[in-house]
């Protein structure tokens, strides 16, 4: 039996979908359904690889674990990476198909349509309920030609719709009235109620105005979500995490890249005690810290000369001068090395120098590497030998080849590693804490708290929603 669809939008972009999705996913699959995510296309920098070797959003990778699944190709089809203002490499079923510009995407977009519902239909094949994500706004007029991400893939899906709103920015009659009106009467009818979502202070104040939205848009609100700090993958460069904070202790300073790729590598430093985590941008703001870290990027090459320009640069190579500890994550790992080359054009072609401060030399050659892997971290020295025999596991999403097999490689206090996730190991986490003279407290593994984090996003999603009326939603259909 075919699974039946509901499909989350949203009035814009970061209203709570991705969360609205997660918390359906997980009610769902406690109740016992077969349950699985789908979102057909999606534009973000933080993705993740299957076990089958496919990148997918790392959205869709946190709804499938919510869902209790592990994360498949099929949940998110269409993946694109913003490598200019104007152009994204284009992921088509886990594996990259090149590089376009917007204008040469909308042309493209249109032979991807068959993909994306085999990809849909294979999954729901296998299901009860597929809990489908939209993008953006379903109202951005002049790109709803040749949707298909929100109303079109609603159409053929034949997705009911919940339409959720972001009380916290304001203009929330406005955002869902006005979202509502816009749409064809068709589309509008397939809208079967509201969610409210990211309301701060006493739930119970918006009592009357629960009731005039209903009245005013002519749909039920089935629901009004409290703002509530969950811990859970976050999709892009949109998440507070991204935040500047100082709040005493270990100071870890991870560089903001423009293209800046998988910031959740660095979720666990910001969940120990007494470790502040902030984002820095421009050099004035670097000051002292305890740790540096360049993180992943999606145009190598283009933020190593940002890097440059910023004066940054000249900041983190000081500061390995002067035996502060420095760790590079991927793009970061390969601007700490010797070179950077790109004769292929693949992220835009050209050579740059890196930073010297790592013994390798990086060439992009064109086949991205995409796995998964695990094994046991040996051959280091300096603050973080004592990472020497520690296991830990993750996933590599790179171009370039490096011309190493360790996982992670260093000289003197300056680290690198091709290898996200490795810090969600609870165990490497607390050792580099504990070496750059903290106290990291009990910490556990990613995985763990994730799972803490999906059953209290669950918890609050019941509370506050109707959740009888939304299964009815998805019984009966659009």
């Amino acid at each position: 039996m075919k699974a039946k669809p509901l499909m989350v939008q949203g009035t814009m972009s970061n209203a709570g979908k991705s969360l609205t999705v997660t918390a359906v996913c997980r009610v769902l699959a406690r109740e016992g359904y077969r349950v699985a995510p789908f979102k057909s296309q999606n534009m973000a920098l933080n993705s993740f690889v299957t076990k089958e070797g496919a990148e997918i959003g790392r959205a869709q990778a946190a709804q499938a674990e919510a869902c209790k699944k592990e994360a498949d190709v099929r949940m998110n089809p269409v993946l694109l990476k913003p490598t200019t203002d104007m152009g994204s490499q284009v992921i088509v079923l886990g594996k990259s198909v090149g590089n376009y510009t917007a204008r040469e995407y909308f042309s493209f977009k249109k032979s991807l349509k068959g993909k994306i519902l085999q990809a849909y239909e294979s999954l729901a094949a296998e299901n009860d309920v597929i809990v489908i994500e939209g993008a953006g706004s379903p109202v951005e007029l002049n790109l709803n030609g040749d949707d298909i991400v929100n109303m079109g893939l609603a159409r053929m899906a034949g997705a009911p719709v919940l339409l959720v709103g972001d009380i916290d920015r304001g203009g929330i009659f406005a955002q869902l009235c006005g979202t509502l009106s816009l749409l064809s009467p068709k589309d509008r009818e397939r809208v079967k109620g509201l969610l409210v979502n990211k309301f701060r202070g006493d739930l119970s104040l918006f009592g009357e105005g629960r009731k005039l939205l209903q009245r005013l848009a002519g749909k039920p609100v089935l629901g009004v979500m409290p703002y509530t700090k969950i811990d859970i993958d976050d999709e892009d460069s949109l998440s507070e995490r991204l935040k500047n904070k100082r709040d005493g202790g270990t100071d870890i300073a991870v560089i903001r890249l423009p293209k800046l790729s998988n910031f959740t590598d660095f979720s666990p430093f910001g969940r120990a005690r007494g470790c502040a985590v902030r984002y820095v941008e421009r050099a004035e703001e670097f000051g002292s810290p305890d740790l540096v870290i360049l993180p992943g990027t999606k145009s190598t090459i283009e933020d190593l000369r940002f890097l440059k320009r910023s004066g940054l640069a000249e900041q983190v190579v000081a500061a390995a001068h002067r035996g502060i500890p420095v760790f590079g994550v991927c793009g970061g790992f390969q601007m700490l090395g010797k070179s950077v080359e790109d004769p292929l054009g693949v992220e835009g072609g050209g050579r740059e120098d890196g930073l010297g401060l790592l013994p390798v030399s990086t060439v992009f050659d064109g086949e991205k590497c995409l796995r998964e892997t695990q094994g046991v971290i040996s051959g280091l020295s300096g603050i973080f030998s004592c990472l020497n025999g520690k296991k830990f596991s993750g996933y590599e999403i790179h171009m370039g080849r490096s011309g190493t097999d360790s996982a992670v490689i260093g000289a003197g206090n300056v680290y690198g590693t091709y290898v996200h996730g490795i810090f969600d190991e609870a165990e490497i986490c607390q050792s580099i804490l504990r070496a750059l003279g903290g106290d990291a407290g009990e910490l556990s593994d990613a995985r763990a708290v994730r799972e803490q984090n999906y059953e209290l996003l669950a918890d609050v999603f019941e509370q506050n929603t109707d959740v009888s009326a939304l299964k009815k939603i998805i019984e009966e259909g659009a």
